[in-house]
């Protein structure tokens, strides 16, 4: 048992605990709440908590780390929540407070302080793995689903390949355009980009140095930081974030960072401030990077503004199309027409609206390993948003979202194709 003598990290943000009212309207947009039926999983069930924790209400962390992590952070319930507390902040330090008191499981660990913080470790023990996948079955295309003896990972999870090429092996450290340079950006790949789905980096990348863009691949980028920041290890998150800025800020000339990941997105524009901003040196240097950082959508659509034929395709004429809005993007970076706008700015094709575009997943990265099968039912109300559209194609901005619609639409057996935004416009 513990009491309140060993909660300074959750102090820090006393004043967002107290200002839930304790209504329970988060019941009614809490995915997870939605499908287990138990207040102690919803926002103000954890609010409450951390509130009697505050007071001095005695507890054992195996329960409070229970309790938080049982949330996948969409922050669909402070979108709606009248008084506008801040969800998704309170439960990362209330995660922090549980790292510092207890410390991580073995697994994350090794994971997040020897691999996620060495980029070229990190990348070859990915490429060690690849040659590993080719013994899993192939269920179509590159995916594979993982066997009944791996079941412990997630029954019939299909699970896109990791890449044969990682992004960065396939450019060079400057893409310069063939005309006259407009602008210079730097491109943030993110892992999942970087191992899983390059097509999307060099897709992005393509298309920005066709509009007159020079982009900037740093070679010693990493990861940014959010599977780490999220899980509570704040000080390893630092380090990585540190690690970021000083890898960006040793390219003169940037204009802006760029990144087709809707999470990393969230995790250089105000993860770093929110969270690891922990002296004023930091937080000027944070706030000075991520004024700079800007999502693919955002960019081409306020910052690029490309002329009509730019957007052109390779889709046969008539294909429907619907958009899953990821949670790091619409929620954490207020960015929702943006997407939309390239994909009706593209001749051809028809844009279906889903319902409740918004609607959380249900992949929360980690919590989608932890949580498996809520994980997947969560997931079954926006398959069925999805088949309802009949379209032909789902897409999306997040590469973590699209792991997740991956996996949920060939389990299901549907037809849909799974792309990101930037993977409809031909270059």
């Amino acid at each position: 048992m513990a009491g309140k003598e060993r909660l300074d990290v959750l102090r820090k943000i006393e004043d967002k605990v107290y200002q839930c009212m304790k209504c329970g309207f988060c019941m009614y947009f809490c995915p997870v709440y939605r499908e287990i039926y138990e207040e102690a999983y919803v926002a103000r069930g954890r609010n409450v908590l951390a509130m009697d924790l505050l007071e001095g209400a005695e507890f054992d962390w195996k329960h409070l780390e229970e309790r938080f992590s049982k949330c996948l952070t969409c922050n669909r319930c402070a979108q709606f929540c009248p008084a506008k507390v801040e969800v998704a902040t309170i439960t990362f330090f209330a995660r922090a407070q549980i790292v510092e008191a207890k410390g991580l499981p073995f697994a994350k660990k090794v994971v997040f302080r020897n691999l996620l913080k060495n980029r070229r470790l990190f990348g070859n023990v990915v490429k060690v793995a690849s040659k590993f996948q080719r013994l899993l079955p192939k269920t179509e295309g590159k995916i594979r689903h993982l066997p009944t003896f791996l079941s412990a990972l997630g029954k019939g999870r299909q699970i896109p390949e990791i890449a044969d090429h990682f992004l960065r092996d396939q450019l060079p450290e400057i893409i310069s355009p063939s005309g006259e340079r407009r602008m210079r950006v730097a491109f943030f790949a993110g892992c999942a980009t970087d191992f899983v789905f390059p097509q999307v980096g060099r897709k992005a990348i393509e298309f920005l140095v066709s509009q007159g863009v020079e982009v900037v691949f740093p070679k010693e980028q990493g990861c940014c930081g959010m599977p780490v920041m999220g899980s509570g290890d704040f000080a390893t998150a630092r380090e990585m974030a540190d690690a970021t800025v000083e890898v960006f800020e040793a390219y003169e000339g940037i204009d802006y960072i760029v990144t087709a990941c809707a999470t990393c997105g969230s995790a250089l524009k105000e993860g770093y401030v929110t969270y690891l901003a922990d002296t004023d040196e930091r937080r000027e240097r944070y706030e000075r990077f991520s004024s700079k950082v800007k999502d693919i959508n955002e960019f081409i659509v306020h910052i690029l503004k490309p002329p009509p034929e730019a957007f052109a395709t390779e889709l046969p004429e008539g294909t429907k199309v619907t958009y899953h809005d990821p949670c790091h993007l619409v929620r954490f970076q207020n960015i929702s027409s943006e997407p939309r706008t390239i994909i009706k700015s593209i001749p051809g094709i028809e844009f279906v609206e889903m319902v409740e575009p918004d609607r959380c997943c249900g992949m929360g990265g980690s919590f989608n390993i932890q949580y498996y099968e809520l994980s997947k039912k969560i997931a079954e109300k926006k398959m069925k948003s999805i088949a309802d559209t009949e379209a032909d194609i789902v897409v999306t901005a997040c590469p973590g979202c699209m792991i997740q619609l991956i996996d949920q639409t060939i389990q299901r057996g549907m037809p849909q194709k799974v792309m990101h935004v930037i993977e409809l416009l031909k270059v």
